[in-house]
């Protein structure tokens, strides 16, 4: 096929037919001259014409459109097809989030290939969303998928990551759905839904565990649907095993082609991005890649995230490659087109180890954590081996396995006063709640205010174990496992987690720094089964374990090792009310949750330490 030169810059928009008789909006950007050509997929629910904030280099700050993206592409001999997915924006049908994203990219994917600008060579790419359609697509293994790059998502388990995790939901996706409600209701016109939307507080309904009709979204019934389901089930069944959200029970038959599987350790799919290629790179014979940087969702051309900085090495901007867009396209070159490039990404595993700078304020009044990357062929990297390390009634935490029986610690933990969230690996929850490392010191993101001025360590619903000051550097890589001895006097209640970096005082700070690393969280009635939750009795003692999101991360001499337990982390995560789940009437109740620690109950963490760090 011949594409003139004077129509070159101008789409051909399609609308393509679903199995169900949808169609869905779709422009196609072909290069000049004789085709036909390899071609590169990006479906997205954030409109075809528009533009994201992560699609910027940190040559050129301004993120571009998709459009002028795709014209990238074309410049370097792609035909690129952008397309809307169902129900959002241009294109028909409703609008239910992931679970259609499976079928409607194979369909996609077959149209492509009939067509005579098509060479038969069909690439994938997106962020976010726009990776969470290409694991849903390879999940079926289609014809003609030669290669992917997934940036952000691509669900292993959505279940364990993205929208619940450790059994409670991510309140996150109240507020994704709240902000793209009232982008369809625009798009459609609706101006009633519109103002009924714009009025909500979304603020004051977050505690709230909304009903069919007593939402925020309840202008918007088919965003309010989806949303519902996802938050009434609460256990590890049949939903939660569907395609779009559960890659990792399609692994087997998962598509054998070159892919990438990026995130960081700010974003809520660092743990999906690990899993996909710890299962894949054993399974499949075609090059499967890991990369991790320190940054929040999509944010890979700056080096800080949030109030911390990272130097100058935190970019994927000349660490990496020239950029993104030099990387990506230098992916596809090679592994799509066969082209005779240098691998882009020669190591396996590639992640940015954070740690090791100055401990001063910069010019931009941001921490100097600093860091540097590390290359690998698996992962964990090669010499990471779990050092036990054990939770004591003093608040201490030690090597040194405790001897004698104690009270252990009590912290409190009430519905109606939850522990705020401060920053961590979170994604589309502004103006609610921010992404990225901040001093766990602060209360400026304290939800509500409910403790002005009080830093977390000085709650009395925060339990916090810290080790002495280190005497050498220690290097951590990985989960942080905890097995915790627990005693409640409720049926249910949360154990939420926190890796910290907790840096001395000095002149820039002269209480110190607390920055969190990672977080984690059980709902207590899930301890022995995320399939069959169980009540707890009081005054018996469980045996439960807590794992925190992956970090990599280099505590220098002289920082502590920190970890805060508590009993909620909101708005990150929706609050337990600490009844018995199974009744409606059910009034919240103050949960004392005690951790042991003793000969008899060892409460300790599992740190995973490199030696070659």
């Amino acid at each position: 096929m011949t594409r003139a030169k004077s129509d070159s810059s101008a789409p051909l928009s399609e609308m393509v037919a679903m199995r169900d008789g949808v169609h869905l909006a779709t422009d196609v950007y072909l290069p000049e001259g004789e085709g036909p050509f390899p071609v590169l997929l990006e479906r997205t629910p954030y409109g075809k014409t528009r533009s994201n904030r992560a699609d910027r280099t940190a040559a050129h700050p301004e993120a571009k459109s998709k459009p002028e993206i795709a014209r990238q592409f074309v410049d370097a001999g792609y035909a690129f097809v952008l397309q809307d997915c169902r129900g959002r924006y241009g294109s028909e049908g409703e609008f239910t989030k992931y679970l259609s994203e499976g079928e409607d990219g194979e369909d996609t994917l077959a149209w492509i290939l009939v067509q005579p600008w098509c060479d038969g060579k069909v690439g994938t790419l997106g962020l976010s969303y726009g990776a969470h359609v290409q694991a849903a697509l390879a999940c079926g293994d289609p014809p003609g998928l030669g290669a992917m790059f997934l940036d952000s998502g691509g669900f292993s388990s959505a279940y364990h990551g993205g929208i619940r995790q450790g059994g409670a939901y991510e309140l996150k996706q109240l507020t994704w759905a709240h902000k793209h409600a009232l982008i369809a209701c625009e798009g459609r016109k609706d101006e009633r839904s519109r103002q009924i939307l714009s009025a909500q507080d979304l603020r004051a309904w977050m505690p709230v565990r909304w009903r069919p009709g007593l939402s925020p979204l309840a202008a918007a019934p088919e965003y309010e649907d989806y949303i519902l389901e996802q938050w009434d089930n609460d256990t590890f069944q049949a939903f939660w095993k569907q395609r779009g959200i559960y890659a990792a029970g399609f692994y087997a038959g998962f598509s054998d082609v070159p892919q990438v599987h990026m995130s960081s350790w700010y974003d809520p799919y660092s743990q999906t991005a690990i899993d996909n290629f710890v299962a894949l790179s054993r399974l499949k014979s075609s090059p499967v890649r890991l990369v991790l940087g320190p940054w929040t969702h999509g944010q890979r051309s700056v080096t800080y995230a949030g109030d911390v900085d990272f130097g100058p090495e935190a970019t994927l901007d000349g660490n990496l490659a020239k950029d993104y867009p030099d990387l990506r396209r230098n992916w596809f070159d090679r592994h799509l087109r066969g082209l005779p490039v240098a691998d882009p990404l020669p190591a396996n595993v590639t992640v940015f180890r954070m740690g090791g700078g100055s401990g001063r304020r910069n010019e931009d009044g941001r921490l100097d954590h600093g860091g540097s990357w590390l290359r690998g062929d698996c992962w964990p990297l090669p010499g990471t081996r779990e050092t036990r390390y054990f939770l004591h009634g003093d608040s201490s935490l030690s090597p040194r396995a405790p001897r004698s029986a104690g009270a252990g610690t009590t912290l409190q933990s009430d519905p109606s006063q939850p522990v705020p969230t401060i920053g961590g690996a979170i994604t589309s929850g502004e103006p609610i709640m921010f992404a990225g490392a901040f001093d766990q010191r602060e209360t400026e993101q304290t939800y509500g205010a409910t403790h002005p001025g009080r830093a977390l360590a000085n709650r009395d619903d925060v339990a916090v174990f810290r080790t002495e000051p280190l005497k050498q550097d220690m290097e951590v890589l990985g989960n942080v496992r905890l097995r915790l001895f627990v005693e409640c006097n409720t049926p249910d209640a949360d154990i939420a987690v926190k890796l910290i970096d907790e840096y001395p005082p000095s002149e820039d700070y002269p209480e110190g720094y607390a920055m969190n690393l990672a977080h984690g969280i059980l709902r207590l009635r899930f301890r022995n089964s995320f399939e069959s939750p169980e009540p707890m009795v009081s005054g018996e003692v469980y045996d439960v374990a807590v794992e925190t999101f992956p970090t990599c991360n280099l505590f220098k001499s002289g920082h502590r090792l920190r970890i805060d337990v508590a009993g909620s982390n909101f708005p990150h995560f929706d609050i337990n009310q600490n009844n018995d789940w199974t009744d409606p009437a059910a009034p919240p109740r103050t949960a004392a949750i005690t951790i042991h620690s003793s000969p008899a109950y060892p409460s300790c963490a599992f740190i995973p330490v490199r030696a070659d760090g």
